[in-house]
């Protein structure tokens, strides 16, 4: 079954992690040059592992998963945000999905004021982008204005102090209502942020991106933003053009699969087209491979 880019759905896709499950919601997806994506692996391999279009672009997700622990509605990831924010130009450019996460939250009946917490793995328009929306009156407001977002300090001080090479992904529209509303949680390093939802710093793509583990009794779910976005990049040296630290994030990246592939870990790529739901395995050369489903 696809659990990614699934539109608005009354039933979206869920996957259980002990007595926790996870709702898997479409946030919008996009489409990204290809080379990129893909930093210093050559086209002829890349390639036949994604769909390319004519401009050299590969479709996305922003799959957003949506936890309900210790009586708190978590929402981690936020996805592209509503299409109006962003020019014609941008629109042409990145193919935008014409609906994003507040479209499939409506479809499957939560409203927005009942989010408590909103955790972005990082900042970039791709995952922070649905956390503001249009107020209306040609402003932005707070998505979720009950909830607290939760991001590690240092990618806060990044994205609003121009700590970064890509400053035009840290979008202020993303950032100031938020920074207005004091709906600004900052945690520093590995944090629980309420019992069975805990987040660990994930530097490579980032200085300071974060992932999101989802435990319950003996399993784990984990969300390693964009450590590993789709199921294209689980090659070490498949990176990133957009990685600030390349060989951090294979470092990161090797120690979370290890883990994964030895616990049986359940990992969510948020930018997957086709499948968010993955395991890990690894052959005795310690090469991993990913099989779709939790």
């Amino acid at each position: 079954m696809k659990t990614a880019r699934c539109g608005p759905v009354v039933d979206p896709p869920r996957v259980r992690v002990g007595d926790l499950e996870i709702t898997l919601l479409d946030g919008g997806g996009l489409w990204l040059d290809g080379g990129a994506m893909f930093g210093v692996i050559p086209k002829p391999m890349w390639s036949k592992l994604v769909e390319v279009d004519e401009a050299n672009r590969i479709p996305l997700a922003t799959t957003c998963c949506l936890v309900e622990a210790a009586g708190k509605r978590v929402l981690i990831e936020t996805g592209v945000g509503d299409k109006s924010k962003y020019s014609e130009k941008e629109q042409g450019f990145f193919r935008f999905d014409s609906h994003w996460l507040l479209d499939s939250l409506q479809a499957a009946g939560v409203e927005r004021e009942s989010i408590d917490i909103v955790i972005p793995t990082h900042l970039h328009f791709d995952h922070a982008g649905g956390g503001t929306m249009p107020d209306g009156r040609g402003g932005m407001q707070v998505t979720f204005p009950n909830a607290r977002y939760v991001v590690q300090r240092g990618e806060w001080g990044d994205a609003t102090g121009g700590n970064a090479v890509m400053t035009s992904t840290y979008l202020r529209e993303n950032l100031e209502p938020l920074d207005q509303a004091g709906v600004v949680s900052l945690v520093n390093g590995e944090a629980q942020i309420v019992p069975g939802v805990s987040v660990k710093p994930l530097a490579g793509h980032t200085r300071n991106q974060q992932g999101v583990i989802i435990r319950s009794g003996d399993q784990r779910a984990v969300q390693p933003g964009d450590m590993l976005p789709t199921a294209a990049h689980v090659g070490l040296r498949f990176n990133m053009a957009y990685d600030l630290f390349p060989l951090e994030n294979v470092q990161n990246k090797k120690a979370i699969l290890e883990a994964a592939s030895q616990g049986g870990w359940t990992l969510i790529l948020g930018q997957d087209p086709e499948q968010a739901v993955w395991r890990v395995t690894a052959d005795d050369r310690g090469r991993f491979a990913l099989v779709a489903g939790g």
